[in-house]
């Protein structure tokens, strides 16, 4: 028997006419979350070696850079990689943000560029920060994907025998995989806990090589999640329509993901290798 879809209103709450939704928190929070790990991290002596670490202040800057390079490349990705040809025949509704449709390929991108800028700016090492960011990221993606749960969003493929399964209020009367939980838990909950160990054991003192297991884990846990989600309804499977990979069901998610993994890979052997490290660091002052 499947399980009804709980009733949750996308809006949070409402001061007059302003109303602030889940989707909105769910940014909110984890861009403080990641703060306030970030602060934590950046303090810890043992944890970057000879390396320059970042100052109280210049946390609180860079999450203003991250937060701009989170919505514009997510917007940009989106409108580029998954609607391109409906946002050509209306160009004014790229801008409109507030009507969804984000990418997370995109805002890793938009994101990981602030990054460099602003280390370059601050003389930081900047395959270290981008290894910090790594760390914290997953929390905004756990937050992020329950957000899309609660908007009703990004369902599942159909389920009809899951006894787990879910019938979404926007995506017709057949059951579906939660997907956006199983995102928030591969994504988000276990990718935390994989990094949050690998910072422990690691620290940022192979610069490059924490960035590197992040984009690997994200690739991996967004390739085996796309499985069960549903592709976008204006793209649906790139190549056949099989549920299978082998036999052609491949998504947007996943061809994205695949180079991703790549990167990800470089850069954990050319980190372990020590081809990463500045030639001469800075001591912590």
């Amino acid at each position: 028997m499947p399980l009804s879809f709980p009733i949750l209103d996308p809006i949070a709450f409402s001061i007059g006419p302003f109303a602030i939704r889940w989707y909105a928190l769910a940014y909110v929070t984890g861009l403080l979350g990641g703060w306030f790990y970030a602060k934590r991290l950046a303090a810890r002596v043992e944890l970057w070696g000879p390396l320059r670490q970042p100052k109280p202040t210049d946390i609180d800057d860079l999450i203003v850079w991250v937060a701009l390079g989170v919505v514009l490349g997510g917007r940009l990705g989106y409108v580029l990689f998954y609607n391109l040809g409906a946002y050509l025949q209306n160009p004014l509704e790229a801008l409109a943000v507030w009507h969804g449709g984000m990418s997370f390929h995109g805002g890793f991108l938009g994101a990981a560029l602030a990054l460099v800028l602003f280390a370059r700016s601050r003389s930081l090492n900047p395959l270290a920060m981008l290894d910090m960011a790594a760390v914290v990221t997953p929390i905004g993606l756990f937050f992020g994907r329950i957000a899309n749960f609660i908007n009703g969003e990004l369902w599942g493929r159909p389920a009809p025998d899951f006894p787990y399964a879910i019938v979404f209020p926007h995506a017709g009367p057949v059951p579906r995989h939660p997907s956006q939980l199983y995102e928030a838990f591969g994504e988000g909950l276990v990718l935390f806990i994989v990094m949050a160990i690998a910072a422990r054991v690691f620290g940022f003192r192979r610069p490059g090589l924490l960035g590197g297991i992040f984009v690997l884990g994200y690739a991996i846990a967004r390739i085996v999640c796309e499985f069960f989600r549903e592709p976008d309804a204006q793209l649906g499977f790139l190549f056949g329509s099989s549920v299978n990979a082998l036999s052609g069901g491949i998504t947007m998610g996943m061809l994205l993901s695949v180079p991703m993994a790549i990167v990800g890979i470089v850069f954990i052997v050319l980190a372990a290798r020590g081809y990463t490290r500045p030639a001469q660091t800075v001591e912590a002052a």
